[in-house]
């Protein structure tokens, strides 16, 4: 069977992040931008759907070729608990946060009169001004929800989210714990990502992956999203913040659960 060369990987880890930030900043667009029903119709269970889908196909589509990890918190951690390579680590990153901006170029494209004529809000990245101040459906004013946490709490909150997703990352790939058959996984992490985001996304809006958040964030500000970079948010938040939850969470999944498993999975295979 053919080895994935560097540049093979580096390719599936942009395309994958691609595909991720395309499909999960684009139902952030549409929710705010383009509804096809009335405005309750919309909330926070379609972002965080839409989201989890969005996880799911990108795992399918790059997770053949470099293992699909398409977030560096993911990178990171598996550099430190799993023996990737460090030499990889810093492409990988590259190739991830180049895919997230690509993929915010494709939301562009296809929600450009929308975002045009909405004064280009940002529906790239999470934090100050992610959610909208008003729909653009016509209806009331929304609640700004990230105003009314502090920087540390979002922070908190990153960690804690990035936390169960290398746990769960990690018990859905580990085949000693109960094992996920066929192709399933990237589904099983799609949902992984849908419950992080409907039970603990509100204090910053989830980033739980830097390349997520900061390669949207540099297009949209590029395109002149106001105020993406102002203050420590941006960096703190979604970036410091997954980084190290990525690492605790594999941390934690080995001192509490790897040492308990039985040595082969159930039937006798590796």
């Amino acid at each position: 069977m053919k080895k994935p060369t560097l540049g093979g990987e580096l390719a599936a880890e942009f395309f994958g992040t691609f595909l991720l930030c395309l499909l999960g900043d684009g139902v952030v667009a549409n929710v705010g931008l383009a509804p096809r029903l009335a405005s309750p119709a919309y909330n926070w269970n379609t972002i965080a759907f839409g989201w989890g889908f969005a996880v799911a196909v990108a795992v399918y589509v790059a997770g053949g070729v470099s293992g699909a990890h398409i977030n560096p918190a993911v990178t990171l951690a598996l550099a430190v608990k799993r023996g990737f390579s460090w030499a990889k680590v810093i492409p990988y990153w590259i190739a991830q946060v180049l895919g997230g901006f690509f993929g915010a170029l494709g939301v562009y494209l296809v929600y450009y009169e929308g975002l045009k004529a909405a004064g280009m809000p940002n529906v790239w990245c999470t934090g100050p001004g992610s959610i909208f101040e008003k729909t653009f459906w016509g209806g009331a004013a929304a609640v700004q929800a990230v105003a009314s946490y502090s920087l540390t709490n979002a922070t908190i909150a990153e960690i804690i989210g990035t936390m169960v997703l290398l746990l769960g990352v990690l018990a859905i790939g580990d085949s000693r714990n109960l094992g996920v058959k066929a192709n399933l996984g990237p589904f099983l992490v799609g949902i992984l990502v849908v419950a992080i985001g409907l039970d603990l996304g509100g204090p910053s809006g989830y980033a739980i992956n830097p390349a997520r958040d900061l390669g949207p964030r540099l297009f949209g500000a590029l395109v002149g999203t106001k105020g993406l970079f102002d203050g420590a948010y941006w960096l703190v938040a979604p970036i410091i913040g997954p980084l190290i939850g990525g690492v605790l969470g594999a941390v934690l999944y080995d001192i509490f659960i790897s040492p308990n498993l039985p040595e082969k999975a159930e039937g006798g295979s590796e």
